[in-house]
């Protein structure tokens, strides 16, 4: 992950839609306290037994992600790996204010989603005007770098899909 390599975690992290739970066993490998959530309970199964099996200390657990203040704790760093870019419009919107609930002031947002720009793009790519709509100073937030990147899925070649790399601040 881009991220462990170049630093940036602070304090306690939150893996929204962790998955089987990769960035949140490599960020936890690197002494972090992390929390992975997802709402699919198989996914979380399988994320803990590899936490088992590589002795990694993490925590996951079974959590909406339009409702993330039910927590009831807030992080320094959040990573959103793949999830944003499966929201439509309405729930966008939602997702946002639920991770402004989470994210400490000062805190930082990194998101990596699938982008509109190229070819063979993922399922619903999103547009760096998209992003900046939805992480905006009006509901707390200042996008401080959109770049392009690369993500590894199932479905294109070893090149990977078009994505963003968004680093976004809680203000």
């Amino acid at each position: 992950m881009r991220l462990a390599a170049g630093g940036g975690f602070a304090g306690a992290v939150l893996d929204a839609g962790c998955g089987t739970g990769e960035n949140a066993l490599l960020v936890a490998s690197l002494g972090f306290s992390v929390l992975g959530v997802d709402v699919a309970e198989t996914a979380l199964a399988m994320a803990r037994a590899k936490a088992d099996d590589r002795g990694i200390e993490v925590e996951f657990v079974a959590a909406d992600a339009f409702q993330l203040e039910r927590l009831g704790r807030t992080f320094e760093t959040v990573l959103d790996c793949g999830l944003f870019h499966t929201f439509d419009d309405d729930e966008r919107s939602l997702y946002v204010a639920g991770l402004a609930s989470v994210t400490e002031i000062d805190g930082t947002l990194y998101v990596v989603c699938f982008s509109d720009d190229g070819p063979d793009t993922g399922p619903h790519p999103i547009s760096r005007e998209e992003l900046k709509a939805a992480f905006n100073p009006t509901n707390g937030w200042n996008v401080d770098a959109i770049e392009p990147d690369r993500v590894q899925t199932r479905y294109h070649d070893d090149d990977g899909a078009p994505a963003w790399f968004a680093r976004i601040k809680r203000i």
